[in-house]
């Protein structure tokens, strides 16, 4: 899926992800509640979502609803899955705090190749498994990371 998300620039699917969060809790999105996701001026999103309709990956009307086609909702949950997934690494794992987590895996997710997307759910599933990784693993690097910082 990745290859058909890259005809998409960062900023598209950053929409389709706002619409998609919007549908799962409103069923559908308007322009309006879309800017303010996004933090933007409301007709800044009139360029996009016509962008995002002649690419069929949205259902819309000028000062219409927002839904995702299901071209767009297949795009939009993997930028989704691909944004969970990263944001628990740097969380659980790395151990960042969840606002940088969050901002930092936003940015990531839309660089993220299916590859190292899969290594990576392959490692975090190794941690989870192997018994000389998991708890003690990220407790170990958390006792490590406050022993450096001492040092500092």
């Amino acid at each position: 899926m990745k290859e058909k998300d890259s005809e998409l620039s960062e900023n598209l699917e950053d929409y389709l992800e706002v619409i998609l969060d919007l549908e799962r809790t409103k069923k559908v999105a308007r322009g309006k509640e879309i800017a303010q996701r996004l933090n933007i001026q409301p007709g800044s999103v009139t360029g996009a979502l016509k962008t995002l309709d002649s690419k069929g990956l949205i259902h819309w009307e000028r000062y219409g609803y927002v839904t995702l086609t299901e071209k767009g909702l297949c795009i939009a949950e993997n930028i989704s899955n691909r944004h969970s997934i990263l944001k628990g690494f740097l969380i659980d794992i790395l151990q960042i705090d969840e606002t940088t987590a969050d901002a930092t895996a936003c940015r990531m997710e839309h660089a993220v190749d299916e590859t190292t997307m899969a290594r990576l759910v392959q490692f975090i599933e190794y941690l989870g498994e192997c018994p000389q990784a998991g708890a003690n693993c990220t407790q170990a690097f958390k006792t490590y990371r406050e022993a450096m910082a001492a040092k500092s």
